[in-house]
């Protein structure tokens, strides 16, 4: 079998979300099954680590999606011109995005929506992309996979879909995020540059990540307390955000930027919370991330956040900066709710695994052909 997959978002040392979704999920397909040729197609040159093995075939195809017009391009003629060359059987797309008016069965993961309801966080030629193609998208594709129950409501109500058409696969963890002794701790704190216990969040910085009322809410929280840091972990989205940040709290306040996974992992588990309060996602893989290095959470209340994190987070209205403020205060002081939160955590994290979702997923390209 000729099995065809976008793999244009692994891009090395920069992946984030969709990147590391294909990566988990390529990588266990291509080794599991070597008497099939996979075809990997990449929008620029391929780093190595990407040749997963002799059955693995990396092609790239020009011009590298930058830009909404060149998504275009890229997916509705140069590489639907490639897929029918190649002859495939069936054609997997990890972000959703492929040639329309192929032949070829369409398997295609769609993550969420958030572009259908919070347009305005994104830049206007993004959105008019995604809300022209994705209802194109959701209806051509033979087969969807989402990674959550909410996400796969939203895209029946949304697009009209019908639900045996969708399946839910959710995300696994990396097993580098594990819990941290209390000396192995302290040193994470010393190699941040700071020894006192902090509160963290991870994720990119885009609007919907309401990365503003958390600052808002840690500044009101550190009006009363004055030991707690806030470590915020991940790169630009789109577009550089601005923060207004107190001149007395600049120093309780540290942007890391973008981390590889060894050492957010340890950044993760060394944390005395992990608070969480988009108002949007579609999974929230660092859920699933604190609650393997059995990092309690507080999470906001909306969305997929209640699906995924279940009895193992301390929900508040993301929209209500009082109310994360409170949830810090009453995190930090309730230590019995600590660890009612992290054995929560623990049974919780056992449904999240990327070896039974690349099974799922690779059941899901079997009936496309069979």
């Amino acid at each position: 079998m000729r099995i065809g997959i976008n793999t244009r978002s692994l891009l090395g040392q920069k992946m984030e979300g969709f990147g590391n979704y294909t990566l988990e999920i390529v990588k266990r397909l291509t080794i599991a099954h070597p008497e099939h040729t996979f075809i990997c197609y990449f929008d620029r040159p391929v780093d190595p680590q990407f040749s997963f093995g002799t059955n693995v075939i990396c092609k790239t195809i020009f011009p590298p999606t930058r830009h909404p017009f060149l998504y275009v391009i890229w997916f509705q003629w140069r590489l639907k011109r490639a897929i029918q060359k190649d002859q495939l059987d069936v054609f997997w797309s990890p972000d959703g995005m492929f040639p329309l008016g192929i032949k070829t069965p369409v398997l295609a993961t769609i993550h969420d929506l958030n572009f259908e309801h919070f347009p305005q966080d994104l830049p206007k030629w993004v959105a008019w992309y995604y809300k022209k193609y994705f209802p194109r998208f959701a209806k051509a594709a033979n087969q969807i996979v989402t990674v959550s129950e909410t996400t796969k409501q939203d895209i029946i109500s949304s697009y009209q879909i019908p639900k045996e058409k969708i399946s839910v696969i959710y995300n696994g963890v990396n097993t580098k995020y594990q819990p941290l002794s209390v000396q192995e701790k302290e040193n994470v704190r010393q190699q941040l540059g700071f020894k006192e216990p902090y509160f963290l969040f991870v994720g990119s910085l885009h609007p919907r990540k309401n990365i503003h009322r958390l600052l808002q809410a840690f500044q009101l929280y550190a009006q009363t307390e004055a030991t707690y840091q806030l470590v915020i972990v991940g790169a630009a989205m789109w577009k550089d955000q601005t923060f207004e940040i107190e001149s007395v709290l600049a120093k309780r306040i540290h942007f890391k930027g973008h981390i590889q996974t060894e050492s957010l992992a340890a950044i993760m588990a060394a944390a005395s919370a992990f608070v969480y309060v988009p108002y949007f996602e579609g999974f929230g893989m660092p859920l699933a991330e604190a609650m393997a290095t059995q990092t309690p959470i507080i999470a906001g209340d909306k969305s997929c956040l209640p699906e995924i994190a279940a009895d193992a987070a301390l929900y508040v209205d993301p929209f209500d900066v009082e109310a994360i403020a409170k949830a810090m205060e009453q995190l930090k002081n309730d230590v019995a709710l600590q660890t009612q939160l992290i054995e929560a955590g623990k049974q919780r994290v056992l449904a999240f695994n990327w070896d039974h979702a690349a099974i799922k997923v690779w059941q899901e390209i079997q009936q496309l052909v069979s």
